[in-house]
């Protein structure tokens, strides 16, 4: 069935525009590209930081390429971590990096922190009153700061000493590049300065990966300079990065007191300012901010127009307005934040989390829906990392004594997985990769795409075929032990056959042979054995459970908790080891007896996805906008989890994930418009674009 009507994709963008009106250390804004991003205060740039650290979202200032590495004197590395050697379910002995939770040592410490993403340098200014003592939060009055989502610009005004300032921050869209724009007669007066203040790397979850106060432990170094402009040589350990800037007017100065810090005082009532940071030294020249401005004015309305697009406007339900604002902050996060070369951290771009490393079981969560709302190109850009990524998947997996590639939990760019007491175990984002190659294979249909991915597919089916143990007394494979299913709380070492697990086993080694046969080439037997022979998901008293060996999932005492992925088989899979009325009736049991308060962002749009392909329109809706703490959208469009995770991009992109497939379906989904949503009149769904899910 289709609709057909044009939606104004400007309007419906920019009626969601953030408003700001105060210093809410929740509601810092972002601008960025994808691989850089830069977190703004409600002066449009990092003038009070302290009042967003410590519960609040950070101002970060981060890039996919800008991380620090502590010194290392007694030369710890993870392959020389001691190895815990558990038993497969056959009797093999296979050693992890394993470290007992709630443990730790020296050697621990560093390989889980290092290296960690890197606060690149705080832009702020310097307020002071005609006193001359420095400005407060609490002086400046009349604050109204807006980010246009059209055009990616943060207009930030506000008034001190009864004065007007106005302020405009926007990023390059292809280079790490932030132009911001300065107008008030304060500049000219000396109360308004801009400033540049460099940290220390820091591990710390939750902050902006910064460290003010070990001047003594970094270097920043004058390379270049004119009066105009000025190259800076950062040096902290081992690790290095270039920022070069330049200005309209004034004289840039260097802090006595500290390195670290440089201050620049205008000459007019009008400052214009643009800084470049990078990995390496550059000599292209600066652009303006007048071209900084344009190219990002030209970038966010073609990233909106060629995109899919929802609309929700004129639906009977109250809450259509709140989920329309969800899902254009989301598109708009998820690109500034998650749209880069490697997949994205949890917190993105902003704050760290896991010392900035990305989880690749999380990749899904982050990206999918990037692929579902025809912006596949931006799934490719992390895809890219698999590819470089495959030689030392493909040394795990042999070292452990399995064929193929087996991918790492948490990483950083270089894709070493640290010792954990639980990541090391960690198996469902193995057919990742699969799932991401098929999508785009579903959507482009293309030689190119089976060629390009095929290598990915292949050696993530083989290690996958290799991981199942054959049980020669039921006649059947098994997964694990020891293996750590998504919903975390079961104990690896004993933990075998996990529901979620089995149905993407199934869907990822099916996919696989199917990717062979478009080939040309012949299918791998061993696959198909394992597939035709897989453990069946377990079921207790007519519901799924979280694993086999957990019968007690729904009347024990700690089975309601975390993740309920035995939802996932048939949601985020398209079911094919899953009976629909038993998987109805394990929905409706979680309902009734989850405990939520352990739940994450992302386990609301997985419900949401389930209740959709059982025909349960109402449900979905009210699973994805359920009111619980985890899934709180702040004002800047986060996904708030607790005060040490304000943000949560898994959220984020599962939302978007959800909605396309309630909106557009899925393959094999029923002939009727926006089938995962109510059918009763009560939700008028505009769509435009959109990619079916599998």
């Amino acid at each position: 069935m289709k609709h057909m009507y044009t939606i104004n994709r400007k309007s419906l963008v920019r009626r969601h525009n953030p408003i700001i009106q105060g210093f809410n250390p929740f509601s810092s804004l972002t601008v960025g590209n994808g691989n850089y991003a830069f977190t703004v205060d409600a002066t449009g740039l990092q003038t009070f930081p302290e009042m967003y650290e410590n519960g609040g979202v950070a101002l970060g200032h981060m890039s996919n390429w800008g991380w620090h590495t502590s010194p290392n004197p007694k030369g710890y590395e993870t392959e020389k971590f001691p190895k815990t050697n558990y038993t497969t379910y056959n009797g093999r002995t296979v050693g992890y990096p394993y470290m007992p939770h709630n443990e730790t040592s020296e050697e621990y410490r560093w390989l889980r922190l290092n290296p960690h993403r890197l606060h690149l340098g705080a832009v702020k200014f310097l307020l002071t009153l005609p006193s001359g003592e420095p400005a407060l939060p609490e002086n400046l009055l009349n604050i109204k700061q807006s980010l246009d989502l059209w055009t990616g610009v943060i207009s930030s005004n506000f008034n001190l000493s009864d004065e007007a300032v106005s302020v405009l921050t926007c990023c390059h869209p292809e280079e790490d590049i932030l132009a911001v724009k300065v107008t008030s007669d304060l500049l000219s007066k000396g109360q308004l300065k801009l400033a540049l203040q460099f940290p220390y790397g820091s591990e710390a979850f939750g902050g902006s990966g910064a460290v003010w106060d070990r001047p003594e432990e970094h270097r920043t170094e004058i390379d270049a300079s004119t009066n105009r402009s000025v190259r800076l040589r950062r040096i902290l350990d081992q690790n290095g990065y270039f920022v070069t800037a330049q200005w309209s007017n004034g004289a840039l100065e260097c802090d006595s007191a500290d390195p670290h810090h440089l201050v620049l005082r205008p000459s007019t009532d009008e400052l214009e300012f643009v800084i470049r940071f990078s990995q390496e030294t550059s000599t292209v020249a600066l652009p303006e901010f007048d071209q900084v401005l344009a190219r990002t004015k030209n970038f966010w309305p073609a990233f909106w127009d060629n995109g899919a697009a929802i609309e929700l406007e004129g639906s009977k339900d109250k809450r259509a307005h709140e989920l329309e604002r969800r899902i254009v902050l989301s598109q708009y996060l998820t690109a500034v934040q998650s749209s880069g070369s490697l997949p994205p951290q949890e917190t993105g771009l902003t704050m760290n989390s896991w010392a900035g490393k990305f989880h690749l079981e999380m990749h899904w969560w982050h990206s999918v829906h990037f692929a579902l709302w025809n912006r596949p190109e931006l799934l490719e850009n992390n895809m890219n990392w698999y590819q470089k990524m495959l030689p030392r998947a493909m040394d795990t997996a042999q070292s452990q004594g399995y064929t193929g590639a087996r991918w790492p939990k948490c990483i950083a760019a270089e894709g070493i997985q640290s010792p954990c007491y639980i990541e090391p175990f960690l198996i469902w984002q193995q057919p990742h990769p699969i799932y991401f190659a098929e999508l785009l294979y579903s959507i482009r249909n293309d030689q190119d795409t089976l060629e390009r991915y095929a290598d990915i597919v292949f050696q993530s089916a083989d290690f996958m075929a290799s991981f199942a143990e054959w049980d020669d007394v039921k006649k059947r494979y098994v997964l694990g032990p020891p293996v750590a299913p998504a919903q975390e709380i079961y104990d690896h070492s004993v933990t075998m056959n996990p529901t979620f697990e089995l149905a993407y086993w199934t869907f990822g080694l099916s996919v696989a042979n199917q990717w062979r046969e478009r080939l040309g080439l012949t299918r791998v037997d061993i696959w198909d054995h394992v597939l035709k022979n897989l453990s069946p998901l377990p079921v207790v008293d007519g519901l799924y459970v979280a694993a086999e060996t957990v019968p007690d999932t729904f009347s024990g005492l700690t089975g309601v908790n975390d993740h309920p992925t035995m939802l996932a088989a048939l949601g985020l899979l398209p079911g094919l080891m899953t009976d629909p009325h038993t998987m109805r009736r394990t929905l409706h049991e979680v309902i009734r007896v989850w405990n939520w308060d352990t739940t994450w962002g992302w386990d609301y749009p997985m419900m949401a996805m389930t209740a959709a392909r059982l025909g349960e329109g109402e449900l979905a809706v009210d699973l994805l906008m359920m009111d619980a703490v985890k899934n709180i959208y702040l004002p800047n469009g986060h996904n708030y989890q607790t005060n040490r995770l304000p943000i949560y991009l898994p959220g984020n992109g599962g939302l978007l994930a959800a909605v396309a497939m309630m909106a557009g379906g899925w393959l094999g989904s029923p002939d009727t418009f926006a089938p995962g949503f109510p059918q009763d009149g009560t939700w008028i769904v505009r769509h435009e674009g959109l990619n079916k899910m599998l």
